[in-house]
């Protein structure tokens, strides 16, 4: 299934990912011809109503991985890995991630660069795990770096997620999401790297896209503790539900507008 999807990208087709947390929409995706489902760890925020995702365990992860399967049994997923279940050792990231596996997911994601995180990538890989790296804004760290910043934005900083890219290509990660950076940088990590790139507030240039559902549909008000006047969506968010009729053609929309390559535009890149 894997194969599938990288052999897509290799061939020049924009990949189309969601985020998914139920049964439910995962049937729905996979009849939208979505190409992977993402059990993001975003389901803290958009699912339980949380501040950030630092409160997503693994139990949160393999309770919604096993409900994504059973509604989609011929998509690929990838799900994340949550704060705390892979910083400590490679061993423990390699039993968390076989968790998730054994639970339904393809793939594991985690976050962050630098030699520690690719020693865990190549780690992974080498023991049979799929690994998408996720490289810019880390939401898992965003009590470390002040808030939702754009990165990338100086000289240093876009040399270094270059820099880490290249070295999780090398690892043998399958795909680099690449998050808020701006879309010359992403360009750059795609044109430079042999692994497709998948982008969120990266630019059209990126190998595939990703949004949260919710987002997407534009039903996401923020966290429960704000109302939702005092919410603004992210830049690189587009309300595909607006113009629609039915939450099933705004996801088939989402599809046919990042395989043709009109979503995002330059209104929702840095």
């Amino acid at each position: 299934m894997i194969e599938k999807i990288l052999n897509k990208a290799a061939n020049g087709e924009k990949i189309a990912m969601l985020t998914c947390y139920d049964a439910t929409f995962a049937k729905l995706m996979e009849l939208a011809g979505v190409d992977i489902l993402l059990v993001g760890d975003s389901l803290g925020m958009v699912l339980q109503g949380a501040e950030n995702t630092l409160n997503v365990s693994m139990h949160h992860m393999t309770y919604h991985t096993k409900m994504v399967k059973n509604g989609a049994l011929n998509t690929m997923i990838i799900a994340d890995m949550p704060i705390g279940s892979y910083e400590q050792d490679n061993e423990a990231a390699y039993k968390n991630a076989l968790w998730l596996m054994k639970s339904g997911a393809h793939m594991v994601k985690f976050e962050g660069g630098g030699d520690k995180r690719i020693e865990t990538a190549r780690y992974l890989v080498e023991r049979g795990v799929p690994v998408c790296a996720h490289l810019g804004f880390t939401p898992q760290t965003v009590n470390q770096i002040g808030g939702y910043k754009i990165q990338g934005k100086t000289e240093e900083s876009a040399k270094q997620i270059l820099k880490d890219a290249k070295a999780m290509s090398d690892a043998g990660a399958s795909f680099v999401l690449l998050e808020m950076v701006p879309a010359a940088l992403a360009k750059a990590i795609t044109e430079n790297i042999k692994t497709p790139t998948i982008g969120i507030g990266a630019g059209v240039d990126c190998s595939g896209q990703v949004l949260v559902l919710q987002d997407l549909l534009g039903i996401y008000t923020g966290a429960a503790n704000k109302k939702p006047a005092e919410f603004k969506s992210p830049r690189f968010v587009r309300n595909f539900l607006a113009n629609t009729h039915s939450i099933q053609d705004a996801v088939s929309t989402y599809v046919k507008a990042v395989k043709d390559k009109s979503f995002p535009a330059t209104e929702h890149s840095y």
